[in-house]
């Protein structure tokens, strides 16, 4: 028995789970859905990885884990996942710089040759200083960059909005012409990542539009324009009535992909007319028991799909729950289970992000978890949250 704390201080009686959960591993993808597992990263645990640079300037570099960083991504393609790499759940942006992306590019592009397993990789602008102005030439020549290292690594490109395109191109036109030449360079059909200015206000007008609806009409023609080079196309924050909507105004054969943390079984399963894909964080907790859902579906079993992806909403509702600045440290969560599971014999992030969620949240995480039978070793798991239980106050 463990004593769980709550958010009120209290501490609630947990019996762990004795018995796993067995999962057959299979590494094929999957045929009925693209699902993109994005995956998080552990910092090195000798290296300082803090927040805190000097007064003026970027923080200072982190550095990587990489040994546990690529066994995560060996787990995700035993079970059939393409690995989502350099997104926000590897910290780009937050602790991450474009040089150790583009070294993490490399090495889980290598290891995907060597296991046989697929990759798709972010690519953006964020090597341009943010605080020099930059040209359309320069923001051409970043995306051009970034597109030859992930080109170079076989992982297909996740075309990622860029703040300085934004702030440069003149209209619709400028990103038709950026975007088509892209695509057309791209040795693999490319993802084309927009998040909106609800999430991120410097993407306002992006595609040339401050219109929604105008914007995406401008995105379909670049797709219609390449539509031989473009796999799919992922929009966020929507609800799930306006990208059931929206997905339904793609050309045939463009996959609509959906990183939904509250809703994504309904959103997978589809309306019986269009469906979405997967490229999200909420597969990394829940590998081996989505993939049960997604074999099921291949298998026509619709009825066992919903079941299984529904059995995990309870417990990604509860990894992303909080405002925008709360939700943004989702990967505690994930690389605190991550370690419970054995996936890693630490629990140290960038940015020292392991502090970044309160003792109950993390405790909550074991125990829906625990219930899912998602851990491969129960007793390891039971003994590593014990012993961060006993560190942060709680005796047991």
């Amino acid at each position: 028995m463990i004593r769980l704390p709550e958010p009120d201080g209290t501490l609630t009686a947990y019996e762990p789970t004795q018995t796993p959960r067995v999962f057959t591993p299979d590494a094929t993808p999957f045929r009925s859905r693209s699902v993109v597992a994005a995956a998080h990263v552990l910092g090195d645990p000798l290296a300082a990885n803090e927040p805190f640079g000097p007064p003026v300037g970027p923080p200072p570099p982190q550095s990587l884990d990489w040994d546990a960083t690529l066994a995560f991504r060996r787990h995700l393609w035993a079970h059939g996942y393409t690995v989502g790499e350099a997104l926000d759940t590897a910290h780009r942006g937050m602790g991450l710089d474009w040089a150790t992306s583009a070294e993490l590019i490399r090495r889980t592009g290598a290891e995907a040759r060597a296991v046989g397993g697929n990759v798709a990789a972010a690519i953006g602008t964020d090597q341009l200083d943010p605080f020099s102005p930059a040209t359309l030439k320069d923001v051409t020549a970043a995306f051009e960059e970034q597109l030859e290292v992930v080109d170079g690594a076989g992982a297909q490109a996740i075309i990622m909005c860029s703040p300085q395109l934004a702030a440069v191109a003149q209209g619709p036109e400028d990103y038709a012409e950026l975007y088509g030449n892209l695509l057309r360079q791209a040795s693999r059909p490319a993802i084309v990542h927009w998040i909106l200015p609800e999430w991120i206000p410097f993407h306002a007008g992006y595609f040339g539009h401050q219109d929604i609806d105008a914007a995406y009409d401008a995105l379909i023609a670049i797709v219609k324009d390449n539509i031989d080079k473009v796999d799919g196309v992922k929009l966020a924050p929507l609800t799930v009535g306006r990208q059931a909507e929206l997905r339904s105004r793609l050309p045939e054969g463009v996959r609509f992909y959906t990183s939904d943390t509250d809703a994504y079984p309904e959103l997978l399963a589809g309306d019986g007319r269009t469906h979405s894909h997967g490229l999200s964080p909420v597969f990394d907790p829940v590998a081996p028991l989505a993939a049960e859902a997604f074999r099921a579906l291949d298998a026509g079993d619709e009825a066992r799909s919903r079941e299984l992806l529904d059995s995990t909403l309870e417990l990604n509702r509860h990894l992303f729950t909080g405002p925008l600045r709360s939700t943004m440290f989702f990967k505690t969560g994930l690389a605190f289970l991550a370690w419970l599971s054995g996936h890693a014999d630490h629990f140290r992030m960038v940015w020292g992000e392991q502090g970044a969620r309160s003792v109950p949240h993390l405790s909550t995480a074991y125990r829906l978890a625990d219930t899912l039978g998602l851990f491969p070793d129960p007793e390891l798991a039971e003994r590593r949250v014990r012993a961060y239980l006993t560190t942060a106050g709680f005796e047991q």
